[in-house]
């Protein structure tokens, strides 16, 4: 069993069998953490208990999304969603293949009305599961990015990372390329893509310090750090530029990158020799990458991954980013605003209503707002809310939808188009189905 598929497995419900890596997995909503520790590759994961219940915040509003059934069949999930510079939502899904394995498909929105889906790879070696699902990246004039995890050769725990791209809209893609030279049989994946000029940068979770020892049981702690990694992929699929970014991260919490008129900014959830496990965000600039610093310091102490990634949104030097954490065993999540390309980030705002379960999205409005979406509440009641937010202060959350099976809705994904929010997700049905929806932007605070 690969790490990730142990984590998420330990993340299920207690006493529940451990689910498959390809199956949509998710886990238990109101939780604190407490940390398990297994001897698996000398890491660590974070198991869920039951916390005490805060008072709620501020009222949900319901102003009714609109739905926008997308061309994806039954089974459909793991949604992502891009931006294109003139208002076109594009999204990727896996769905199932009729023959067994899966497709990986593209689509884009214009108006209400969706495209024709379109192949971007298919097969049965793709890693399907809620956590780490494919980025993708809208770049304008026809061009698309998508990464994926992909199984390689060399035993259970060997999983890297293929990027592809499209320049004509997604009607023929490039032929895969890996980012990660290492080809080491380890973990790669929870990835970010951006456009960067002409050339795609991604940044990924990288496994490859497993490979130091013959026996991993025998490892000493740390020998097998998660680190973060980021390289350019160019038209004709020759990568440059791989570098670390990062030598000790959270193992299992997606990576989030945008463009700002200062340059690349990215963002993950970082593991201090103490476990304080706080976001962090690094910055491409003209003499190159800028150290890892925290957005804010939260002081989460946990000795597990918790699987809970940060969001960001950008706009020519304004950034938006929103995050989850348990510091001080109590959960909460939060959104911060630089204004200065990503260097400094103000006061975070708390978003949640007192139960909630993060898996946070974010997306700019106007000069000085955005909005943040997230999942709220308990297994049996969950909520995928949002709520717009200024400096200082929020507004009143607006209830999107219930969810049904929070196990497997995974990350929701957000983003804006002109004067609405586009929001898609995994419906927890058997079997599963791909949601999205419209929504008006919240209440102002």
């Amino acid at each position: 069993m690969t790490f990730l598929a142990l984590a998420l497995a330990m993340l299920a419900a207690p006493g529940a069998a451990a689910p498959a890596v390809t199956t949509p997995l998710a886990h238990d909503a109101g939780p604190q953490l407490a940390a398990v520790r297994t001897a698996r590759r000398g890491a660590t994961i974070a198991k869920r208990v039951p916390r005490t219940r805060t008072s709620p915040r501020l009222p949900a509003t319901s102003l009714g999304p609109r739905w926008l059934p997308p061309p994806a069949r039954a089974g459909a999930g793991q949604p992502a969603l891009a931006i294109a510079p003139d208002g076109g939502v594009w999204m990727s899904w896996f769905e199932p293949r009729p023959s067994g394995g899966s497709f990986l498909r593209v689509a884009t929105l214009r108006g209400r009305s969706w495209s024709a889906a379109r192949t971007v790879a298919e097969g049965d070696s793709f890693v399907v599961n809620w956590a780490d699902v494919p980025a993708l990246h809208a770049a304008g004039e026809g061009r698309l990015a998508i990464a994926w995890p992909h199984r390689a050769r060399g035993g259970e725990s060997a999983v890297e990372l293929r990027v592809s791209q499209s320049f004509d809209g997604g009607v023929t893609w490039s032929r895969p390329v890996v980012p990660h030279r290492d080809r080491t049989p380890n973990e790669h994946g929870f990835a970010a893509v951006v456009a960067e000029g002409e050339r795609t940068r991604v940044v990924w979770l990288d496994g490859r310090n497993a490979a130091r020892a013959p026996r991993p049981d025998d490892a000493e702690e740390g020998a097998f750090d998660m680190t973060v990694r980021t390289a350019l992929v160019d038209r004709d699929g020759n990568v440059t530029e791989e570098k670390e970014l990062d030598g000790r991260a959270c193992d299992c919490c997606p990576t989030a990158a945008v463009a700002t008129s200062a340059g690349t900014v990215v963002a993950w959830r970082d593991r201090s020799p103490e476990e304080i496990r706080d976001i962090v965000v690094a910055r491409m600039n003209g003499h190159g990458w800028t150290s890892a610093q925290a957005i804010h310091r939260d002081g989460w102490k946990v000795p597990g991954c918790p699987v809970n990634g940060p969001a960001l949104d950008a706009e020519v030097d304004r950034v938006a980013a929103a995050w989850y954490t348990e510091a001080a065993d109590s959960a909460r999540a939060y959104v911060a605003f630089s204004w200065d390309g990503g260097r400094i980030f103000g006061r975070p705002v708390r978003v949640d209503e007192g139960e909630p379960i993060g898996r946070v999205a974010v997306a700019l409005l106007e000069e000085n707002a955005g909005v943040v979406s997230w999942l709220e509440g308990t297994g049996k009641s969950t909520r995928l809310l949002a709520r717009r937010v200024i400096p200082g202060r929020a507004g009143a959350a607006t209830t999107v939808a219930h969810v049904t099976g929070p196990r497997a809705s995974g990350y929701p994904r957000m983003v804006r188009s002109g004067d609405r929010l586009v929001l898609a997700w995994t419906e927890g049905t058997r079997p599963t189905r791909l949601r999205v929806a419209e929504l008006a932007f919240p209440p102002a605070p």
